[in-house]
């Protein structure tokens, strides 16, 4: 690869990599950006050419890339082992992870189960309240079915994509899929109900519970993105609604599944989304960003309770009949021990404050922009709408594709974004600077004025 030439790299992308959430024929048409390798919260494509990473490379990047401590810890575990399977087997690292994650993860929570991605989290997490409830006993028989959100995104498993709801990804393989209960997702800015927060009195978590409780009998869990729903437009949750939902599980008797796959290990401003509200899910999902940006990995984490419905002897055949082949992997457990230490060492979610209240500042400075609709945030986190019309709120027709305009114009200016549809998301590494911070900004502004202008 030393002796390859940036042109010959493209060609070779061209020609056999099938992109992720990518129609190729457009990728065909356009200049696109090969990166090469990171430093910080910049990456550098095969041409030399230095960007922000404003998404933190799909909301994984914690610390930084080509961090120097990651790097040792990774090197460190390299020259021990890098594999050897969790089945049948344990090591070390992922041992050590556990019990990290236990400590600052819900503390009802007391089990972690591994596996390599945010779909496989929630895979897990489906499957073992389906199964708990079946071993439970005859009286739980008919509680089969799991409660989603509109709207919600959980993976692109065929477990996850069930429980997900967004039509443009999902609905193309319903006859794949298994039937879902649907609970409103508080979308504030369209408002299914037509009605203004907070005089609605959160409307939507009435009818949530409402039908919580319907359906109580024939459903073992609840799944939700808590404080923030990601790839459906990063819709912020009103304070309150997710309080309404755990509260609503537990007189019905539903596991709460968490889905902090996305919104974990800093990236609202606390450790976890859960602890905005003092939430205690039956099960939490996580992934992204726990290896630091580093290696897939993803664990579940379950209750004591959940864990000893799976006791018995093995002709009971209670044992959770699932696993992947990288469960727990030494190399990404290591990498995940040592973030975690970093986040110590650095007190990185106080850190952070500043520069959230910057980040907080000069989003309100978008709202001054003619096609600017809304701009939802939390933590180090936002979502800006745009929209043809600011009045109505009438969307942007399709074909325009101004999202993707305002991610072309950004790379012109040295950012690395990527849109949801006609929602611009900005979601640096936790690690950047002020300084920085009002870079990547103002960038960003410059690219939505010129992409709304044209």
């Amino acid at each position: 690869m030393k002796n390859m030439q940036g042109a010959d790299i493209e060609k070779l992308d061209r020609e056999f990599v099938w992109h992720p959430f990518t129609q190729m024929s457009d990728w065909e048409k356009e200049r696109n950006i090969l990166i090469e390798r990171g430093e910080g919260v910049y990456l550098y494509d095969i041409y030399g050419n230095k960007y922000i990473d404003g998404v933190s490379s799909l909301w994984v990047n914690v610390h930084g890339h080509n961090n120097p401590e990651l790097n040792s810890a990774l090197k460190e575990q390299l020259d021990k082992i890098s594999h050897s399977t969790l089945l049948g087997l344990a090591n070390v690292p992922s041992a050590v992870l556990a019990e990290k994650l236990i400590e600052i993860a819900p503390k009802n929570l007391k089990k972690v189960f591994y596996s390599d991605s945010g779909s496989t989290s929630v895979e897990i997490a489906v499957k073992v309240a389906f199964q708990y409830f079946r071993q439970k006993g005859p009286a739980y028989k008919n509680k089969k079915k799991i409660i989603a959100a509109t709207s919600a995104y959980h993976g692109d498993t065929l477990g996850s994509v069930s429980v997900g709801g967004i039509e443009l990804f999902h609905s193309i393989y319903k006859p794949l899929l298994f039937e879902t209960v649907r609970i409103t997702y508080p979308y504030c800015y369209r408002c299914p109900f037509n009605l203004k927060h907070p005089d609605c009195g959160l409307y939507c978590a009435k009818e949530a519970e409402k039908i919580i409780k319907v359906h109580a009998e024939e459903s073992c869990a609840l799944i939700i993105e808590p404080m923030l729903q990601g790839a459906s437009g990063m819709i912020t949750m009103p304070a309150g609604y997710m309080k309404k939902i755990e509260r609503a599980c537990k007189d019905n008797g539903i596991l709460l599944i968490l889905d902090e796959v996305a919104t974990g290990f800093g990236r609202t401003g606390e450790m976890f989304a859960a602890f905005h509200e003092d939430i205690s899910p039956d099960a939490m999902c996580m992934a992204k960003g726990i290896t630091g940006g580093y290696l897939p990995m993803a664990a579940t984490l379950f209750t004591q309770e959940i864990y000893d419905g799976f006791l018995g002897n093995y002709q009971d055949n209670k044992t959770f009949f699932h696993g992947h082949t990288y469960t727990g992997n030494q190399l990404a457990s290591a990498c995940a021990v040592k973030s975690l230490e970093m986040f110590k060492k650095y007190g990185l979610l106080n850190k952070m404050k500043p520069v959230i209240a910057r980040f907080n500042e000069l989003l309100k400075d978008f709202g001054q922009l003619e096609n600017i609709g809304d701009i939802r945030n939390i933590g180090l986190t936002a979502g800006i709408e745009l929209v043809k019309d600011k009045e109505t709120k009438e969307p942007f027709e399709a074909g325009k594709r101004i999202g993707h305009k305002v991610v072309l114009n950004a790379r012109e200016r040295g950012v690395i974004i990527r849109p949801l549809g006609d929602v611009v998301v900005v979601m640096p590494p936790l690690v950047i600077d002020e300084s920085t911070l009002e870079t990547l900004m103002s960038a960003i502004y410059d690219s939505v004025k010129a992409a709304v202008q044209n």
